[in-house]
């Protein structure tokens, strides 16, 4: 009876965790293409220009791959060892998660002081990153502006419809002249950005990124609700399996 337990338990975890490799394998291969074809896609930051959507990415989906293959040798060979690793790795996953979600919460408060100087922060950095747009090894933090400034053709996702982090004045620093990237532009043409300020985009992609993901905050709490339960089945799987390999050889023994 315990021996078909085992077995069930054993082929349940094996496909729960080939579909965690398959997804690790998957989230990999967008990180390298983007990586391969798009530069540093989405660095925004010119104090770490290594925190891109490619490399985070790529990290993520090698993780996962990890996790994931041990999970499905822990399970086929019913290895003690191995089942426990693959819950302790995805038990500190998900703590960290955890601890990631009560700050944030704990700091939404617009008014707290913490939030106030973590936004002065990031706007100043992200101005000091408007000066690396258009230079030689930059290709990622160009094209990550000029998709977010620009009208997106995919509506509504990612019509931010905005210029610079708080102000279209922003290029103005940056070019020593007034003008902005043709992205600004409320019609884009070339050299668009030349023209007068009338037919750029007003609004500041800092505020307005922002409010795009306040405003989405419900589809991110049903993808991390959603991550956790995955995360949760595995962590029972894994755990049942370990209790009757461990009872398995006892009875054997």
């Amino acid at each position: 009876m315990a021996r078909g337990c085992l077995q069930g338990v054993k082929y349940l975890m094996f496909a729960f965790n080939l579909l965690f490799w398959l997804g690790g394998c998957g989230i990999l291969g967008v990180g390298i293409w983007l990586a391969a074809t798009q530069g540093n896609f989405a660095t925004l930051s010119s104090s770490f220009p290594s925190l891109s959507a490619a490399n985070l990415l790529i990290v993520t989906g090698t993780f996962v791959m990890a996790i994931g293959f041990v999970g499905c040798i822990g399970a086929i060979k019913e290895n003690r060892c191995l089942l426990l690793t693959f819950f302790v790795a995805l038990l500190l996953v998900f703590l960290l998660e955890a601890c990631i979600t009560i700050l944030f919460f704990a700091y939404t408060d617009k008014g707290a002081p913490a939030v106030l100087q973590i936004d002065k922060y990031a706007q100043q950095d992200l101005k000091k990153g408007l000066h690396l747009y258009g230079t030689p090894g930059n290709v990622g933090l160009t094209n990550a502006w000029s998709i977010i400034q620009t009208d997106s053709p995919i509506p509504p996702l990612l019509q931010f419809r905005c210029c610079g982090v708080s102000n279209y004045t922003d290029w103005f620093e940056v070019y020593n002249a007034t003008r902005v990237p043709d992205s600004c532009c409320l019609e884009f043409s070339e050299s668009c950005g030349l023209h007068a300020p009338g037919t750029w985009w007003k609004a500041p992609c800092y505020e307005t990124v922002k409010m795009w993901l306040q405003e989405n905050l419900l589809a991110v709490g049903v993808f991390g609700l959603c991550t956790a339960l995955v995360q949760i089945l595995g962590l029972t799987f894994a755990m049942t399996m370990y209790c009757q390999v461990v009872k398995a050889d006892t009875y054997c023994a």
